[in-house]
């Protein structure tokens, strides 16, 4: 099983910062469309488009946006799961491409609202950029707000940016560090997929995994941290992690392949909660066939006494 967390420091000479005015500050990690229009185009902040699947290079674009692919660069293309957080040097040279310097204010955003931007958010900030912040509502609050919108380019051209990594240790997690937590009071494992799936009622949407849920984990779907594309406020966000996670003391977030699960890291963050980690690996790895304990049910169940070593064959019944 997959002890992975996040790798090493990164190697290599870092490229000569640029010179300007600084860039604006951030409010927190969320921002909304009229904070947004009042900054663009100030020097120094950089909007980046983490759209993927079907919304990935959609037509429109915010104006000056780049491509932070995370069905490309973005993720590491040895793993044998999607969307796995790349190799330090690997995740440097690729936000270097996009122009990044380390003194640059980042906004990211997805054409979905709030999806698949709160992934390329967590990833920053586990590399040790921490001038980041999630557009609320995405590309349909700024369509919805009558803000401009720009063709989409095939990629970014312009000059190399100084970012260097600078991981933090615990920001993700492997299915080892799960495994333990699953069985530890002081840590809630929270399932951000549907109930369907986290119940087993309804079909995975990778072939090959089995249905189900970690036994002891809590569900938490993604989409009940939001109301009409925007995250909900911070009250409501707050009541809803003390009724999942209780007095949790530390959280993990799953979900299908590591994206959703930082939507769920993001909400308990305007939470208040700090103590957070995401397991990468997510239900693409978990529900592979394997000794990694699985159940069916609305219920988290219970977390057995002990995992065999070595899973069972493939194709054999789910433990």
């Amino acid at each position: 099983m997959s002890t992975r967390s996040v790798p090493g420091p990164a190697l290599g000479d870092p490229q000569e910062p640029r010179s300007g005015p600084p860039a604006p500050r951030l409010p927190g990690p969320l921002v909304d469309v009229g904070w947004l229009a009042q900054w663009l185009g100030a020097p120094r902040l950089v909007l980046l488009d983490a759209s993927v699947g079907a919304h990935r290079g959609a037509a429109e674009r915010l104006p000056g946006a780049r491509p932070f692919d995370l069905d490309g660069e973005l993720s590491d293309p040895s793993a044998p799961v999607p969307h796995t957080l790349p190799g330090a040097d690997a995740f440097t040279a690729a936000v270097r491409g996009l122009g990044l310097d380390d003194e640059d204010t980042v906004i990211v955003y997805d054409a979905a609202g709030v999806y698949s931007a709160a992934r390329a958010w967590w990833m920053l900030r586990a590399m040790g950029f921490g001038r980041v912040a999630v557009l609320d509502g995405g590309l349909p609050a700024w369509r919805g707000a009558g803000l401009p919108l720009a063709p989409q380019p095939a990629a970014y051209e312009g000059p190399r940016g100084s970012f260097t990594a600078r991981p933090r240790a615990g920001m993700f997690v492997g299915s080892a560090e799960v495994l333990d937590a699953l069985s530890d009071p002081a840590v809630v494992v929270l399932d951000a997929r549907t109930r369907g799936r986290y119940a087993g009622t309804a079909p995975e949407p990778r072939p090959g995994l089995r249905g189900g849920h970690m036994p002891g984990a809590v569900n938490l779907p993604f989409g009940d941290l939001r109301r009409d594309g925007l995250m909900r406020p911070a009250n409501e966000l707050r009541a809803a992690f003390s009724t999942s996670a209780g007095h949790g003391q530390r959280l993990y977030f799953s979900c299908g392949s590591g994206v959703t699960a930082c939507v769920l890291a993001l909400g308990a963050y305007l939470a208040g909660h700090r103590d957070l980690a995401v397991y990468d690996g997510s239900w693409s790895e978990w529900g592979l066939p394997s000794a990694l304990p699985v159940v069916t049910g609305d219920e988290p169940g219970e977390v057995p006494d002990a995992v065999p070593a070595d899973g069972p064959a493939e194709g054999s019944a789910t433990p």
